[in-house]
């Protein structure tokens, strides 16, 4: 390689990690800060105003995008504080269902997800191939207000009223308002903060792997255009069914523990397949196994919904969607670093074939893959330590102190010594 040409990909690759630093690294830190704080006062003040908000402004960016591209990159960027719409979501299912059906609620809210990212990219190219992009764009604006007029008028509130100190405009004390302070109880809990570093090390590589693997199968291992989008529609398809069907029999079978372990063994066979395979098949084959491990993060928040207070559903999902959200702004920034590394570039789109040049006297050919099997093996060494069980009376009598707490006397008056937020029963 020249010089001009090293120099060339240096300042490439600076402007391209500069760009990810700021537009993914900012958002994902201030989903980071916001959702358990979104979460805490979710708990408080109740979920449809909090869901209506982070849908709000989830979606705010998308008319911008062809109004103002510096207005669209602003909003985008500062949304991330609002645009945490799993952790109210979660919170919201733990409301509305049994402890029992949480894990297949859960399965089904990330099921309609992947639904989402099957159809809406294949109607999108379409459409804009067709019609252009403004009606796309017009036509994805429609469907959020449509969504924001579905909330407000047909969404209920969830969380119940003897759980509510106070109604919108009525007085509250800070006490009872203050995120900071349900955050301090679970931040002193062990087992939240095993199952945070589980979600950290293991959503880290899968954040990343978003970002670039698509871009990766076309450009070094020689997808068309078409194989692709083949491969999303199945990936999509068969991630709807592990998290409905599969997720359902063994949260019966094996447990909500053992379910999050298998889930984290079927990532690191997948992201070790992504990182050693050269050839197409390889990559059809981890797919598949992929699919597979999409069943770990409903599991991680049913877990996590079975083992917290009623009263705090929404601070303990908020902090699993803040961790997530800072691995969004990690991982991209994270796995490019890894590529440039290793001299592997994204420059010019690559035909169908190019791959065998591409991966020539390559021994890894996808390197941040082998990283992220290494981090979430990480991550399933220290779910071994997460408890299999919690502590039910010890729960119920802790709501049972929030109530009595917040002027219910109808509520029996518990202890006032600490306990933690998270302990030892069976699930």
């Amino acid at each position: 390689m020249t010089q001009g040409k090293k120099k060339k990909r240096v300042n490439r690759s600076i402007m391209l990690a500069k760009k990810i630093v700021i537009k993914d690294g900012g958002t994902g830190l201030l989903s980071f800060l916001s959702a358990p704080l979104i979460g805490a006062l979710s708990d408080v003040w109740g979920r449809k105003s909090f869901l209506l908000l982070t849908v709000f402004f989830t979606c705010a960016p998308i008319p911008l995008m062809k109004i103002s591209p510096w207005w669209y990159f602003a909003v985008i960027s500062v949304s991330g504080v609002f645009a945490v719409t799993f952790s109210v979501v979660f919170a919201y299912v733990a409301d509305i269902t049994q402890e029992h059906e949480r894990s297949m609620a859960y399965g089904q809210v990330s099921a309609t997800f992947a639904a989402s990212l099957v159809t809406s990219p294949a109607i999108g190219a379409y459409l804009s191939r067709v019609y252009g992009d403004s009606l796309v764009v017009v036509l994805a604006t429609a469907i959020a207000l449509l969504d924001i007029c579905f909330i407000l008028v047909a969404v209920p509130e969830s969380l119940p009223e003897k759980m509510r100190p106070a109604s919108w405009g009525a007085p509250i004390s800070w006490e009872q308002a203050d995120p900071f302070a349900s955050l301090k109880k679970v931040g002193q809990d062990s087992t939240v903060l095993l199952i945070c570093i589980t979600v950290f090390l293991s959503y880290l590589p899968e954040a990343g792997q978003y970002s670039s693997f698509f871009l990766y199968l076309r450009q070094i291992m020689g997808f068309s255009t078409e194989s692709v989008a083949a491969f999303i529609a199945v990936l999509g398809v068969l991630s709807i069914i592990a998290q409905t069907v599969v997720l359902s029999l063994l949260m019966r079978s094996i447990g909500n523990k053992n379910t999050i372990l298998l889930g984290l063994g079927f990532q690191i066979l997948q992201l070790a397949c992504y990182g050693f395979g050269s050839e197409p098949w390889m990559m059809w084959a981890a797919g598949a196994v992929a699919a597979m491990s999409s069943i770990t993060f409903p599991a991680v928040s049913a877990l996590v919904s079975r083992t917290a207070d009623p009263d705090q559903q929404g601070v303990v999902q908020g902090m699993i969607t803040g961790i997530r959200g800072l691995c969004n702004g990690l991982g991209p920034a994270l796995y490019g670093f890894i590529f440039y590394i290793f001299h592997v570039e994204f420059d010019k789109p690559q035909e169908p074939g190019d791959n065998v040049h591409n991966l020539q006297g390559s021994i890894i050919p996808g390197p941040p893959f082998l990283f992220g099997a290494c981090a979430v093996l990480l991550a399933l060494l220290v779910a071994l330590f997460i408890p299999e069980h919690t502590n039910v009376a010890v729960r119920s009598s802790n709501w049972k102190k929030h109530l009595a707490n917040h002027g219910h006397p109808h509520c029996l008056q518990a202890p006032d010594d600490k306990e933690p937020l998270l302990q030892d029963t069976n699930v």
